[in-house]
């Protein structure tokens, strides 16, 4: 004959690991309690559920007084994911690269002016950092102040073949971006025109282009 209390230790066990198994978080023993019947062995019924489970790929843990399975710890590193998580630019962000995706090349002067606020050092540190904008040379005005351009990352990003494939004017209108009453002198700038009066940069420029835009740092809107 079967022994009755071995059943019912059998029972019990099964009735703790379905609990664990289905709840949402861990549980205690006022938990385990509430759902069995009165004088079921729930100590009993862990201790041989945590020694069944020992070594195995899932296990019983005890943690802060309340049980739950989880992964064995030298399996923890099956359970990580690494993924890229893309970078959403802030509203700065993208009418600074607008503009010198438009306007290049650009100095930090031009791109405050077209945008009628003072550019933060942050801005052009967050495009340089992506990859999305790079540094041309310098213009040849008094200060020689560094210019500013996209690069071949940017033309991937936006699926673009080349420059002259930016959306113009009657694109931008059909597409609700520009109003329909613009001014017939209203001409969308030709990122592919260039600038005559731009040197290129050389190695000491490179270094030192921070003083350019970092000496202020104003606010960004």
């Amino acid at each position: 004959m079967s022994d009755p209390g071995q059943t019912n230790g059998s029972q019990t066990e099964r009735e703790v690991e379905a609990l664990l198994f289905a709840a949402a978080g861990p549980l205690g023993l006022d938990d385990f309690a509430l759902r069995l019947p009165q004088g079921a062995d729930i100590d009993g019924a862990l201790a041989a559920l945590q020694a069944r489970y020992a070594g195995r790929g899932v296990e019983l843990a005890c943690v802060a007084g309340r049980w739950r399975f989880q992964t064995a710890q030298d399996l923890a590193w099956l359970m990580t994911l690494e993924r890229e998580e893309p970078r959403r630019l802030s509203r700065a962000a993208q009418e600074t690269l607008a503009i010198i995706a438009y306007h290049q090349p650009v100095t930090r002067a031009d791109i405050e002016a077209v945008r009628g606020v003072q550019a933060s050092r942050g801005t052009l540190d967050v495009l340089l950092e992506l990859g999305l904008v790079r540094m041309r040379g310098r213009r040849r005005t008094p200060g020689r102040p560094v210019t500013y351009g996209t690069t071949d990352a940017f033309l991937e990003q936006y699926g673009l073949a080349n420059l002259v494939d930016l959306p113009g004017a009657a694109e931008m209108k059909a597409a609700g971006l520009l109003t329909l009453d613009m001014g017939p002198d209203f001409a969308v700038p030709d990122p592919a025109a260039g600038h005559p009066d731009e040197d290129p940069l050389d190695d000491a420029d490179a270094a030192q282009f921070h003083t350019d835009y970092l000496a202020a740092d104003g606010s960004d809107a």
